[in-house]
Parts: structure tokens; C-alpha cells; sequence
């Protein structure tokens, strides 16, 4: 699994589990100061909301979302002190991984992705995969708590971090199962209205002629809050037609957000088409077809 995947795995996760939330954190170190980014950076957030950010430049967390100014003054000094911590840390990370592949120079980045999920049985899920230049580098497997390595570079470090002198499988298992959904459930709090808001989608739908034989459907749903939601055509009002173009879930300025489906179809040969909309604001799906 990439990083990227990891990274799209991580939101999928909040998609689809509307009732759960998520606390991800993305750790980055780059190599060289001269990229126009901070040597090292902290980015927090809850379910989609980024809630905190650091950097080498201002060494100090700071809150982003609103209501993260309701936590407590000590909770910004321990976190404050983490990340500086963990900048040497992450500056080693860079250096020696640059030795182990002969690289001299250029740019460089390290990155960690770590969190914790409660679903809203109480069950807790966490995560930790670590990456290079955006390739998968180690992971943490939550089953027995063993970091991975994906690469030959990682294996001396994941020999570190299972030793019985270390064991920092153990340390980030009572991370998450402890301080992880500790802070997670104090930021639920603070954060609910804006987290569990809900605000029903407006639909669009329209088609374009392609050639005398195909017609472009396209769906776009748009205005609506939390981010989770699913688009789909759907023909007779049963089947499911695969979209050959769906754009990400974007936002708007208004913290609202918006997605845009789209399908060909035979121009001619009696069929009905609807878009269906999947959405916590909806008591049922709506379906807007088209045509009318």
C-alpha cells in the first residue's frame, strides 16, 4: 500500500462510517530548508477537519479549527513539546535514510501517518505507516503490534523498534488504546456541532449530446455537510450504471461540499435515468431524474 493510498484509505474510512471519527496525524521531514517548506511539519485533524498544524519555523502548536480553543493551556504545551522532539527525530529519519540509498542531495521527504478511529460501538482502530519520498517505507501491523518494513533501508530500523528493549509496537498500542481516544473524544466534544452538522444536498442534473448515438449524463450534487456521500446513476431505478468520470469531494468557502458524476449513455432505446444521493441530512436516497 502507497502512501497515498494509505492516505486515501484513512478518509475513506471517515466516508464511509458516518457514525465513526477519526484523529490522523501526517509528521513530515524534508531534506533540504531551501524547498520553501518547513524542515519539519505537523498537520492534525479530525474526521476532515484539520484541527492543529507545527513547524520548525514557528515551534509552536496552534489550533486551526475553532473550536479547538477550548482546550485546556496544558494541552498545547505537551503537544508543543512532541513535535519539538520529534523534529530531531525526523531530521535522523531523512539523513540516514538518504545514506542507506547513496543519495547525496536534492529534496527529500519523510512522513508518518498516524491516528486512532472510534466507531460508535466504542471499538477503536488505530494506524501507523511511515513513508519516503512517498513510497511506502514501514507499517504498523495493529494485529500484533510489529512494525513492518517494506524496503531492505527499513529493516534495520523496524529490528530497533521490535527489540525487547524497545518494543514501540506496545508504546503506540497503549498510545492509541489510551491518550489517542482520549484526545479524540475530548475533541468530539468541543467540535460536535460543526462535526455532526448536517445540511441536505442540492442536485443537478443535465445531459450533453456526445454523437447521434451517445449522451453524456451528468450529476452534480453540491451544498451539502458532512463530507460523506454517495453518488451514483442508476437506470430503471435499479441499476446501477458505472460512472466513467467522478471528481473528488471538494470544498466549498462556506465549509460546505461538492461532487460531480458522470456517465455515457445510449441516446435512444426508452430507458429512464436518475442520479441517486446518499446523504446523512437524507432521511431516504433521492433520486433526481432526467429528463424532467
Amino acid at each position: 500500500m502507497t502512501m497515498t493510498l494509505l492516505i486515501l484509505l484513512i478518509l475513506r474510512m471517515s466516508l464511509v462510517c458516518s457514525d465513526s471519527h477519526i484523529l490522523r496525524y501526517y509528521y513530515t521531514g524534508v531534506s533540504a530548508a531551501g524547498s520553501g517548506l518547513p524542515e519539519f511539519s505537523v498537520v492534525g485533524y479530525v474526521d476532515n477537519h484539520q484541527i492543529v498544524n507545527y513547524d520548525s519555523k514557528t515551534r509552536q502548536v496552534r489550533p486551526v479549527a475553532s473550536w479547538m480553543n477550548k482546550v485546556e493551556s496544558e494541552f498545547w504545551e505537551v503537544e508543543t513539546e512532541v513535535c519539538k522532539a520529534c523534529e530531531s527525530i525526523f531530521k535522523h529519519f531523512v539523513s540516514s535514510t538518504m545514506a542507506r540509498l547513496n543519495q547525496t542531495g536534492g529534496f527529500h521527504f519523510f512522513q508518518d501517518v498516524y491516528g486512532c478511529q472510534l466507531d460508535d460501538d466504542g471499538s477503536i482502530t488505530g494506524f501507523d505507516q511511515l513513508g519516503y519520498d512517498g513510497r511506502d517505507f514501514i507499517y504498523l501491523d495493529t494485529q500484533s503490534w510489529i512494525y513492518i518494513p517494506i524496503t531492505n533501508e527499513a529493516q534495520m530500523t523496524t529490528q530497533l523498534w521490535n527489540s525487547p528493549e524497545v518494543r514501540e509496537g506496545e508504546q503506540h498500542k497503549a498510545f492509541v488504546e489510551n491518550k489517542c481516544v482520549e484526545y479524540l473524544k475530548k475533541h468530539i466534544d468541543n467540535g460536535r456541532e460543526e462535526l455532526e452538522k448536517r445540511v441536505r444536498p442540492e442536485v443537478k442534473v443535465w445531459g450533453n449530446h456526445q454523437s447521434d448515438d451517445v449522451t453524456r449524463l451528468q450529476c452534480l450534487v453540491y451544498g451539502f455537510h458532512p463530507r460523506p456521500v454517495d453518488v451514483k446513476w442508476v437506470r430503471n431505478g435499479e441499476d446501477h450504471v458505472p460512472s466513467d468520470e467522478m471528481t473528488p469531494i471538494l470544498p466549498h468557502p462556506d465549509g460546505t461540499y461538492r461532487i460531480r458524476v458522470s456517465v455515457e449513455v445510449p441516446t435512444s432505446g426508452g430507458d429512464t435515468y436518475a442520479c441517486h444521493v446518499d446523504h446523512s441530512s437524507l432521511e431516504d436516497v433521492l433520486a433526481v431524474k432526467w429528463g424532467e
